[in-house]
C-alpha cells in the first residue's frame, strides 16, 4: 500500500499541517494496532518530518520536537534510517539538523538505534558537522558491538590527519579512550 499511503499523505497534505495537529497526529498513529510496518512507518516518517527537519534554521518548536519524540519512541528504526540518513547526507553546515540529531540521541532513542545513529555516520566521511553526533553517541556511554568499535577508532585514525587543528576531534577522541579504555589498545 506504499503508494496509496504516500497519495494519502499527499492528500491530507501531512508534510505542511500546523506543527499542532502534528503532535496529535503522531498520537492517533501510536494508538493504531497493529503496529504500523517498517515501510509505512518509514513513509510517514519521510512525509511528516523530512521537509521540516531538513529546512530548519533555527531551534523547532516544542511542538514538533513532542510529535519527533512521540513518533520516535515507537518507529525509531524506520525514523533513523529515514531522517538520519538524510540529515547525515545533507550537504553544508546544517547546525540546526546536527543539534537535533544530538538531542534525539540523548534523550530519545533506544541502544539499538544509538548504534545504527553511529553506524550511519561512520559511512560517509566525517566532518566538523558529524563530531558532535558521535560525541552525541560516546555520552550515552552504551555497548558498542567489538566490530562498530573497531569502525570508529579506524575511521578516527583514518581520519586524523583532516582534523589536525581540530578541538572538537580532540575532545571525541579523548571521550572513546575514556570510554572504551579497555577495549581500545
Amino acid at each position: 500500500c506504499c503508494p496509496q499511503l504516500e497519495g494519502l499523505c499527499s492528500f491530507l497534505q501531512l508534510s505542511t499541517c500546523p506543527e499542532h495537529l502534528l503532535v496529535r497526529f503522531c498520537g492517533w498513529l501510536l494508538a493504531l494496532t497493529p503496529d504500523l510496518s517498517y515501510t509505512s512507518a518509514a513513509i510517514l516518517a519521510e512525509q511528516l518530518f523530512l521537509r521540516r527537519v531538513l529546512s530548519l534554521t533555527q531551534l523547532p518548536s516544542r511542538h514538533f520536537m513532542a510529535a519527533l519524540a512521540s513518533f520516535c519512541s515507537k518507529y525509531s528504526q524506520p525514523f533513523c534510517r529515514v531522517l538520519v540518513t538524510a540529515v547525515l547526507r545533507e550537504p553544508g553546515e546544517g547546525a540546526q539538523q546536527t543539534k537535533l540529531v544530538c538531542e534525539l540521541v540523548e534523550e530519545c532513542l533506544e541502544p539499538d538505534c544509538v548504534r545504527l545513529v553511529l553506524s550511519q555516520v561512520l559511512e560517509v566521511p566525517l566532518s566538523e558537522k558529524l563530531l558532535p553526533v558521535v560525541q552525541a553517541v560516546l555520552a550515552r556511554q552504551e555497548v558498542l558491538p567489538p566490530e562498530l568499535l573497531d569502525l570508529l577508532v579506524l575511521t578516527l585514525c583514518r581520519q586524523a590527519p583532516a582534523f589536525a587543528t581540530s578541538l572538537s576531534y580532540a575532545k571525541l577522541v579523548t571521550a572513546v579512550l575514556t570510554v572504551y579504555q579497555s577495549q581500545v589498545s
